[in-house]
């Protein structure tokens, strides 16, 4: 599912948060949203899924606008923050409840969640505890999972890497390729990780200030020394 954002404004008091003219996400990408703290990747997101309120502009994923119908969700798969769980849940509880949010029958999700098998290194499934209750790590693979479950076509992540171990991170990069080659689902990630994002992602937006500064083709995975030569100036 494409994405394009016209006009796209958001204000806290007197800062401007995000301050887009235009950007278009065609659909198929795979793309990494790189800043630095406080550039708006995270409220860029949250624009994007109608979840904070914009000032000025437009939205729209597929043929959708935004914020005039929810018909979009249907196709959209998310993990932000930890507000995305449901922590007094079980995460099987949590899985069959997003299945039947999305009408899916728990045997098709426990035979969605095989594929998942390697990435929840058997530290997530029959241990009977409560979301709640589990690392950091492990409450990012259970988001993350979560919002694969329904095979989206439209998948976005913020900061996926975070508080994973480095065999997960590998196994993520992979999962997420993948995914993105098998079913042609449109994939935004942010990431303070640059090696990560410049292995998988075939197109970097750099975003300063809430204005994306560059678009930066990546299809020959060589934008990595672009990448740190910006990051070490602005530092």
């Amino acid at each position: 599912m494409d994405i394009n954002i016209k006009n796209l404004v958001k204000d806290f008091g007197s800062k401007r948060a995000v301050d887009i003219d235009r950007y278009t996400v065609k659909s198929g990408e795979m793309i990494g949203l790189v800043g630095n703290n406080g550039a708006g990747k995270t409220t860029l997101f949250r624009l994007i899924l109608d979840l904070l309120k914009r000032d000025e502009g437009d939205i729209t994923i597929g043929e959708w606008s935004v914020n005039e119908t929810e018909l979009w969700k249907n196709y959209t798969g998310t993990f932000i923050d930890d507000s995305f769980l449901i922590d007094y849940l079980t995460p099987e509880e949590f899985f069959y409840f997003v299945g039947k949010m999305y009408n899916i029958s728990k045997s098709s999700i426990d035979e969605k969640l095989e594929k998942f098998t390697r990435f929840m290194n058997d530290e997530v499934m029959d241990t009977k505890k409560l979301i709640r209750n589990f690392s950091a790590g492990n409450k990012q693979k259970i988001g993350i999972i979560a919002a694969m479950l329904h095979d989206p076509k439209l998948l976005i992540l913020d900061e996926p890497f975070n508080f994973l171990d480095p065999t997960s991170q590998s196994v993520i990069k992979h999962m997420l390729k993948d995914y993105n080659e098998k079913t042609g689902a449109t994939i935004i990630i942010s990431s303070h990780n640059l090696n990560h994002t410049v292995d998988i992602c075939k197109r970097i937006a750099l975003l300063e200030h809430g204005k994306i500064i560059r678009d930066i083709d990546n299809s020959d995975y060589s934008a990595g020394k672009e990448l740190e030569d910006y990051f070490e100036v602005k530092e």
